[in-house]
């Protein structure tokens, strides 16, 4: 799904603090940091991951995945 640039592109990072807890609001600025990085591919796969994870934990782990967690 992603493209060879997004491929090797660094994880950007992304600071999580403020969101307290919600998993929508994680998710949400997952997503913008990856926009914002210019992977617009990796945000849209990274939403369609986190919203079909079986739980908050499981949407965590995606995280660390895609950005770099701060």
């Amino acid at each position: 799904m992603t493209t060879p640039n997004e491929t090797t592109a660094p994880k950007p990072p992304c600071h999580l603090v403020g969101t307290d807890g919600n998993v929508f609001a994680i998710i949400g600025r997952v997503k913008q940091v990856l926009k914002q990085a210019g992977q617009e591919t990796r945000a849209s796969e990274f939403v369609e991951r986190a919203f079909a994870a079986g739980s908050y934990d499981a949407v965590l782990a995606l995280c660390f995945e895609y950005v770099d967690v701060r």
